[in-house]
């Protein structure tokens, strides 16, 4: 099937729960759809989680979280994701594997000895029993056993005790992040076969994000070309193929049986760390390119939060959450008049009310 740009624009903000239909209403059943969510910034991660739940307040997903609907590790890529619980531990022997390969490089520059990061590994897992940990507390564990910390060895060792399948990232208690152990946080993992996981991990994404490429779930997930292979063919009739503009391209069929044309979802504020800009090799359907250095200053990997309309991006947007309101400054990328700056004034209510504070809306450019 051939689409156009706007067609699959349309398809992949509803791959994304950004278009217009309904989707799943809990933070579990959000976690599950993509599979994975960039969370490396938790306060992104919660937006992302409280823009497709329009219900729920910042109270409720952390809330949800504290139920260990989802738990955050560095599942792939080197980066924090939030995971389903369940589905952690394969995650991490599937797509991880790569990243610990490289993980000896690492110590090299930051000079730290092998056997200390698997002595750190046995410190948490002590440290850690029955017991829920920040990491202050994680790290002055690891530094009474005697392990040097300095510079970047101290963050190496709690990344090399998640990625191990060790340790995981619980919830915040006020501003702390905390660490438990991931076999007491998770006791009954799922264990599919490698064939199945890759076939799993492959119909979330483009069930999430599609229509996608191939080189999109590769780069997403840091696996091979060969395993990317492998778990479109596991995956089956679950995904087709379509082209975009002469590219091919993968998509849950069931997104197919909408209109040819379907709105791409109006008015949206998003994160800066959302799927909806870090799932895609190839931002182009989303955005000009002339904008990229607006949304990734430097080009350093700290992506700006955004305003998108119609799938496409057309501001950024910073927050400042203060006692009494939350003040929010708008940077447009393209011209907006004053009918459209309301709506993009409208499209930053909800996150006001998910931080439950009052906007205080500013325009420092005008």
């Amino acid at each position: 099937m051939e689409l156009t740009d706007a067609q699959a624009l349309a398809l992949r903000m509803r791959s994304l729960l950004l278009g217009p239909g309904a989707g799943p209403d809990s933070v579990a059943g959000v976690v599950e759809w993509f599979g994975a969510m960039q969370a490396q910034d938790m306060a992104s991660g919660l937006w992302s989680l409280g823009v497709r739940l329009p219900a729920f307040t910042l109270d409720d997903v952390n809330a949800a979280l504290e139920r260990r609907e989802a738990i955050r590790t560095w599942p792939m890529r080197g980066t924090v994701h939030l995971v389903p619980p369940a589905d952690a531990h394969w995650m991490l022997e599937l797509t991880g594997v790569r990243m610990l390969a490289g993980a000896a490089k690492r110590r090299a520059v930051i000079g730290l000895e092998e056997r200390d990061a698997d002595r750190g590994v046995e410190v948490l897992a002590t440290v850690l029993k029955g017991r829920r940990l920040t990491r202050a507390e994680c790290l002055t564990a690891l530094a009474d056993a005697g392990i040097e910390l300095a510079g970047q060895k101290g963050y190496h060792l709690m990344w090399y005790a998640s990625q191990k399948g060790v340790t995981c990232i619980a919830p915040h208690v006020g501003k702390e992040q905390t660490f438990v152990l991931l076999d007491e946080w998770v006791p009954e993992p799922n264990r599919p076969s490698r064939e199945e996981a890759l076939g799993i991990i492959a119909l979330r994404f483009f069930r999430g994000h599609g229509p996608a490429t191939r080189a999109d779930l590769a780069r997403w997930t840091g696996l091979t070309m060969t395993d990317v292979k492998a778990g479109v063919a596991a995956a089956g009739d679950a995904l087709t193929t379509v082209r975009v503009d002469g590219t091919e391209m993968l998509v849950a069929p069931e997104l197919l049986d909408a209109p040819a044309a379907p709105p791409a979802g109006g008015w949206t504020a998003l994160p800066g760390f959302d799927e909806y800009m870090l799932g895609y090799k190839d931002r182009g359907l989303m955005m000009d390119d002339a904008h990229l250095q607006a949304v990734v200053p430097g080009g350093n990997g700290v992506f700006q939060s955004t305003i998108v309309r119609d799938g496409r991006v057309v501001g950024t947007w910073k927050r400042t959450l203060g006692a009494k309101a939350v003040t929010i400054d708008v940077f447009p990328l393209v011209p907006l008049g004053a009918a459209e700056r309301e709506q993009a004034e409208a499209a930053l209510l909800p996150y006001s009310a998910f931080v439950g504070l009052p906007p205080r809306i500013r325009w420092p450019q005008s």
